[in-house]
């Protein structure tokens, strides 16, 4: 058991470690040698970089001293360690990576997006992994729970004020416009870098050959369904209906199988976000699937 857990541990740090060293290179590349600016702790940084020559890595290390221990006290546990962990490495990654930062490139736009993806990439692997950079994140989590503010609430204010205060003191308008863009572009990477692992499919089917369906779903999908008693609301009939879940590669067979067996039958499929169990993150002996 313990080797196990060391396991995981190792596993973590060595993922939170990956992604800080991604949000370093993004950071150092793209938004620092173009001027651009961040939101959050990290928009602090940047700005008594560019005001003071501070370097960045070395101001999120100490400005974070005090936030950890505030989060230290105040949430405790394993995500506290974590939260350690992804702010020291990502900070001395900054620095250690001050070597990329180079000339403005032509088009500043690519320059933003390029930003977006790869620091939406690293803290993507960081908040995956069970890791934060620290700063905002732990300002949130404390707001959260003395004050009910949601997290998302908080930090979007954050955010704002400190882009808002960057345009300021050295951020001109087309610059921070193509903030925004990297900014956009970082949070819906980081959703799809923290959903992709055990994304899948969600899929309801209202049909009478339920059994059938259910049947092929078993046996050439290998995946398990359940199936509910339902009633139509506007026919008040008793009709079954079959829920399962499946990968996204899986879909094309699926409907293939529902087209055989009742081409009328009434399908909903969505996204399902973060599926655990068998046969998505655990085998078919409820043992983790490396």
């Amino acid at each position: 058991m313990r080797r196990t857990r060391f396991a995981s541990h190792l596993k973590s740090i060595a993922g939170i470690a990956l992604g800080s060293a991604i949000f370093a290179f993004g950071l150092n590349a793209f938004t620092i040698s173009n001027g651009l600016a961040e939101g959050g702790l990290t928009g602090i940084a940047l700005m008594f970089n560019y005001l003071f020559g501070i370097p960045p890595g070395w101001f999120l290390l100490a400005a974070n001293g005090p936030l950890l221990v505030l989060g230290w006290r105040t949430l405790g546990g394993r995500a506290m360690i974590m939260t350690v962990v992804g702010t020291v490495l990502s900070s001395v990654f900054i620095e250690a990576l001050a070597f990329l930062r180079t000339p403005p490139m032509d088009d500043t736009l690519l320059a933003a997006l390029y930003a977006g993806a790869a620091i939406g990439t690293g803290l993507g692997l960081i908040f995956r992994f069970g890791g934060t950079t620290g700063g905002v994140d732990i300002v949130a989590r404390v707001v959260n729970k003395y004050r009910g503010t949601s997290m998302g609430r908080t930090m979007f204010m954050i955010d704002a004020g400190v882009i808002a205060l960057s345009m300021l003191t050295y951020l001109d308008t087309e610059r921070a416009m193509y903030t925004i863009v990297s900014l956009t572009v970082a949070a819906r990477v980081i959703d799809f870098v923290q959903e992709t692992a055990y994304s899948a499919r969600m899929v309801l089917i209202v049909s009478d050959r339920i059994d059938a369906i259910a049947h092929r779903i078993l046996h050439e999908l290998g995946r398990g369904a359940t199936i509910i008693q339902s009633r139509g609301a506007y026919t008040n009939a008793e009709r079954p209906m079959l829920y399962c879940v499946v990968a996204r590669n899986e879909v094309v067979h699926l409907k293939a199988i529902i087209m055989a067996e009742d081409p009328t039958a009434f399908v909903v499929i969505s996204d399902a976000h973060d599926v655990h169990g068998e046969g998505f993150t655990l085998d078919e002996e409820k043992r983790p699937i490396r």
